[in-house]
């Protein structure tokens, strides 16, 4: 009886354990635990300065910080902004030079160590920024007013008006008076027309990855489309791709299209970038599909290497193809696999045949301690150990299956003494 008492006991403590844990998988799906694009939504005459974010890519990049500031532009400053005839990709440099990777709430504005801060902005983290060019100057000014300029420009161009939203040392939206003035955020670059990425793929290592995708018109033109607003390649090497041949000749078009585009992010991500925005990223092939969660990877880094994982492999950034905005070409040790294409090839392979009757088993192979063993855990952890479940499941032995389910903060007790 105290036996049981004391299985019970571990039974209860594992289900406390696992519920406290939930939360923190769906917190993961969403690194900096905030949505500018719903923020900004709530205030009209900001629409124009959202849609811009969302145009550029701008708003998934500050949904990955967990520390920023926004310098909102109403829908009047961004007219005299847009006014200039900029193409989106220069536009996207202008705006991230609006962002600013430290926390500043109103108070801290007010409170700034010898009157005046230079603080650095996304436009210098994507190391497109010469020098301390995508540096903010941020400066009290008499009367309680506080300045903001371009580090570039020298002068303070835009004020402080009011604070928007303020979530303490996550993110602090506020609005400013004008757009900023930055002559190298305002300088022409490459036309991303300009950049063949196929091409650039060809000559270093990753042809036969290009060769599919060139295969692919459909997938090609979504590639290229969404070059001018920021786009990061995921290339595998050729030996890579060679050795995946055989299972992508299984996949159905459609399947293979979203295989190559699952290779491919619509925001530039420089180096830096992906070594501080660890978590969920979407891919283009998220975007084609009417469900949330599917086609995405998880970013993670031990400080040098930076690696992708899926629910099937982990592929690890080998190299450096290209990087110069809009465009980053990396390449990777391993065809990346999403679960939503392989799950389902799983289940499709035909059961294999019964296994002939076994002899009954000797003696001394009863007396062994594998015989003495209960019977494996229930189905689910047969689906565990293939890879294809869509969390991630567990099971212990403690005279009886306790066995949870953690991907989604479900929890399954099977017990048998």
């Amino acid at each position: 009886m105290q036996a049981m008492k004391n299985h019970l006991f571990l039974a209860a403590t594992l289900l406390l354990l696992m519920s406290a844990a939930a939360p923190l998988t769906d917190a993961a799906d969403t690194p900096g635990t905030h949505n500018i694009t719903k923020i900004l939504a709530q205030f009209p005459q900001f629409s124009t300065f959202n849609h811009y974010l969302t145009t550029t890519h701008l708003a998934v990049e500050i949904n990955q910080r967990q520390t920023i500031t926004v310098l909102a532009v109403d829908n009047a400053g961004m007219a005299a902004l847009l006014a200039k005839k900029l193409p989106l990709y220069t536009i996207k440099n202008v705006l991230s030079l609006h962002v600013l990777v430290d926390y500043f709430g109103a108070k801290k504005l007010h409170q700034i160590t010898d009157g005046t801060a230079l603080v650095s902005s996304m436009f210098q983290a994507t190391g497109a920024a010469p020098g301390t060019s995508g540096f903010v100057n941020i400066t009290d000014l008499p009367a309680g007013h506080v300045g903001f300029g371009a580090q570039d420009s020298g002068s303070l161009d835009a004020r402080f008006v009011k604070s928007v939203v303020e979530h303490p040392y996550k993110i602090s939206v506020i609005q400013i008076s004008t757009t900023l003035v930055s002559p190298e955020a305002q300088a022409p670059t490459p036309a991303p027309s300009q950049l063949n990425f196929t091409t650039l793929m060809s000559k270093q290592g990753c042809k036969k990855f290009a060769d599919l995708i060139l295969a692919a018109p459909d997938v090609e033109k979504t590639f290229e489309s969404d070059i001018g607003g920021g786009l990061t390649i995921f290339c595998p090497a050729d030996i890579d791709v060679t050795a995946f041949m055989p299972k992508f000749k299984n996949l159905t078009k459609d399947q293979q299209s979203s295989l190559l585009m699952y290779h491919g992010v619509a925001v530039y991500n420089s180096m830096s970038m992906l070594k501080t925005s660890n978590g969920i990223m979407n891919t283009l092939a998220t975007v084609m599909t009417a469900k949330n969660r599917e086609y995405n990877f998880t970013v993670q880094n031990d400080g040098t290497t930076v690696t992708l994982k899926t629910k099937i492999v982990t592929a690890s950034i080998t190299g450096t193809l290209f990087d110069e905005q809009p465009l980053a070409i990396y390449i990777i040790n391993k065809v990346l696999q999403p679960r939503e294409l392989f799950k389902k090839a799983e289940a499709l392979t035909p059961a294999p045949s019964p296994a002939p009757a076994a002899s009954a088993p000797s003696a001394d192979a009863s007396a062994s301690p594998a015989a003495a063993e209960p019977d494996s855990a229930p189905d689910a952890k047969a689906a565990d150990a293939s890879g294809s479940s869509d969390g991630e499941e567990n099971w212990g032995w403690c005279g009886g299956w306790v066995g949870f389910d953690v991907g989604y903060g479900h929890v399954v007790v099977v017990w048998g003494v």
